[in-house]
């Protein structure tokens, strides 16, 4: 099946609201060209350099995601460009972005990752340390990062009623906070039932450019 196919049947199957993030880690330019070429504009990416060098490579109209787990040391890198940064799961990373983006004398834009799965693998703050941190005067100081809402990942298991009681559970979370729009969860196993709980931005790699 052709990628433009691929995409068109994601499209037809999630509301106007959703934003789509093509997950391209890995993927050669010429697989994102054709993503490009039928009109996905968001891609995301987890490796830093991976993503500068496609940064420069292609289109400069494509917003960028970083999806990965981001360490410090290379916020300096996307810092320029970044569209969107997804698994801020640290107030020292948030810190070094706030830093990184004076220098660049522009606002990037974050989202909070939140911790609802039941490995303790995956990366984020609990439900109380995002609240903590958004509530307090230190991240008040913090003028060139803006949270605009919350990312998480569910279990990685086969109990839809599990992933959708993780989802439920950031949603109703992000409810404390109207300012926080975005909430980026679901991926190709578990777009449909993250969309239904509250989701407006999912993260689809395989269902776009088939198995790694």
């Amino acid at each position: 099946m052709l990628i433009s196919d691929n995409l068109n049947q994601i499209k037809s199957q999630i509301p106007d609201y959703v934003t789509l993030v093509a997950v391209s880690k890995t993927k050669p330019n010429n697989l994102l060209m054709q993503a490009y070429d039928a009109g996905q504009r968001h891609f995301g990416e987890n490796y830093v350099q991976e993503l500068v060098d496609k940064s420069q490579q292609l289109p400069k109209d494509i917003c960028w995601h970083f999806i990965g787990h981001l360490q410090s040391n290379k916020v300096k890198y996307i810092a320029p460009f970044v569209h969107l940064i997804h698994g801020v799961d640290s107030f020292g990373l948030l810190k070094e972005i706030n830093k990184q983006a004076e220098k660049h004398n522009r606002i990037i834009n974050c989202l909070l990752q939140i911790h609802i799965a039941q490995e303790d693998t995956k990366f984020g703050f609990s439900l109380l340390e995002a609240k903590e941190i958004l509530r307090s005067q230190n991240f008040k100081d913090l003028k060139s990062v803006l949270i605009k809402g919350f990312m998480a990942m569910a279990s990685n298991t086969e109990d839809s009623s599990q992933i959708r009681k993780e989802f439920k559970s950031i949603h109703d979370f992000s409810k404390e906070f109207s300012n926080h729009s975005i909430l980026s969860y679901g991926m190709s196993s578990d777009y449909q039932i993250a969309i239904e709980e509250g989701s407006n931005m999912i993260r689809v790699g395989s269902s776009i450019f088939g198995q790694r």
